[in-house]
């Protein structure tokens, strides 16, 4: 990109720093003097100025100039070190993913790569956020959170047959703060929760988080297996936490059948459902949601923008009945006082610009191509796909029966791959058998010609 004024002077006096043309104790030239030398206005020398004494390279003595400060601050580049050698536990993929830099390729991570992200609006975004009402630049937000953004989510859930109040919404700041606060308003340690099996591995950190017991129901292609279902009700579970519209880790939808059984089996118990729904917009036809079906006094439905928008401007929300949504805000005041409402507003402004619809079909028609080239490459390395996704960025994948998940994924490591290896989803003797692939994450050819020479020399290697 190219340098603003600003960044050339800053880029300037670092240099001559570096070169020894300005040592330590020099005296910089005034504000007036160094503009009228570079033909720039005094507001841009007075802004790269502030910003060099920031990062504590000059300092301003007052009545007498800028400095070269005499000890520069040190900044110390702690390099991650990644531990082949570590065990996998639902938060070993996270992990590696967070703290690997951008050259290491991330098949197994739950995003999309930098690069199918709308950079652009996001800009734009940001720009009209600076420039819109002072209150969403300094202050605290209301306590439900941002209201056009709640509001823009209430038409939202009308291709669901949901007529919801926007003050059934509560804004928060990601997807999994959301489940925090409800796991710390409905639960107490010791309470049971189902999952599913397999299951998003962050759902099995946040219980063992809460001291809570999870019991693992099986999930079909088409929804959690009734039959185990109705069984764990004996148990007295207090929730069922599952991914509505596109499943994760198994790229499955939730059928209108299985989801009405369901429904009759949680209302009868008078349990309650959390739906999260943060994969709702790669869906090209909606599948069923529980909320539908029983409304908002058994389901408390979950989402986050970070999927389709940006993973660094973090914005969630909370949908659920008047009385829990308010009991939830005074749980949200006492433990985080109050969520973005800046992020707020640049999600809601990138949302509200025209290119938006636009790039959610872009995103849709990449997936479907990336879907179908990466089923045919895993194929050739016998790795194939438990079903064929109707949407989204997941292949759950079974291995060849001499590979083992764990293993394979520590080899792969090593080569500057990430995988996610099932035991990271679920419990079950066979999970190891088990990969998710993020399809999006797949495109590099590197990822396959590393994995097929690490299932060909397999045996060779000890991790």
């Amino acid at each position: 990109m190219k340098k603003t004024k600003i960044e050339i002077v800053i880029q300037i006096i670092k240099q001559q720093i570096a070169s020894k043309g300005l040592m330590a104790g020099s005296r910089l030239p005034s504000v007036r003097q160094y503009a009228q030398q570079l033909n720039y206005s005094v507001s841009t020398i007075v802004e790269a100025y502030a910003r060099l004494v920031a990062q504590g390279l000059i300092e301003s003595r007052l009545g007498a100039g800028y400095y070269v400060i005499g000890k520069p601050v040190q900044v110390v580049n702690i390099e991650q070190n990644i531990h082949y050698e570590i065990e996998i536990d639902p938060l070993w993929i996270s992990r590696q993913s967070l703290e690997t830099t951008n050259e290491v390729l991330k098949p197994g991570c739950g995003w999309l790569p930098a690069s199918w992200m709308p950079e652009q609006t996001i800009r734009k975004a940001l720009k009209l956020a600076a420039k819109s009402d002072s209150a969403f630049l300094v202050d605290y937000a209301l306590p439900h959170g941002h209201l056009a953004l709640r509001q823009y989510i209430t038409r939202k859930k009308e291709v669901y047959d949901l007529k919801i109040h926007p003050n059934q919404i509560l804004m928060t700041d990601s997807a999994t703060q959301s489940i925090d606060l409800i796991f710390r308003l409905l639960l107490q340690p010791g309470d049971i929760v189902l999952v599913d099996d397999p299951c998003y591995f962050n759902f099995q950190a946040l219980i063992k988080a809460h001291h809570l017991q999870a019991v693992a129901i099986p999930f079909t292609e088409n929804g959690p297996d009734i039959q185990h279902f109705a069984q764990a009700i004996h148990l007295k579970p207090k929730i069922y936490l599952t991914n509505s519209g596109i499943h994760n880790p198994t790229g499955a939808a939730l059928s209108l059948n299985t989801a009405y059984q369901i429904s009759r089996i949680v209302e009868q118990s008078n349990m309650l459902i959390i739906e999260d729904e943060i994969f709702a917009d790669f869906e090209y036809l909606p599948a069923p949601r529980y909320a539908s079906l029983m409304g908002h006094s058994h389901v408390i439905q979950i989402g986050s923008f970070t999927k389709t928008l940006s993973a660094a401007v973090r914005c969630g929300y909370i949908i659920s009945d008047l009385a829990k949504i308010e009991s939830l805000i005074d749980l949200k005041i006492a433990t985080h006082f109050s969520n973005s409402n800046l992020n707020a507003e640049i999600i809601y402004q990138s949302l509200m610009d025209s290119s938006y619809p636009k790039h959610l079909d872009w995103l849709k028609r990449q997936l479907v191509k990336a879907t179908n080239d990466s089923i045919q490459k895993l194929a050739k390395l016998e790795i194939h796909s438990w079903i064929i996704p109707k949407a989204g960025i997941f292949l759950w994948c079974k291995l060849p029966p001499h590979i083992e998940a764990s293993k394979l994924s520590k080899i792969c490591l090593q080569k500057g791959i990430i995988l996610a290896p099932g035991n990271s989803f679920s419990q079950a003797e066979h999970a190891g058998q088990f990969m998710r692939f993020n399809v999006a994450q797949c495109i590099d050819k590197k990822v396959f010609d590393v994995l097929s020479e690490a299932i060909e020399n397999y045996q060779n290697y000890d991790v």
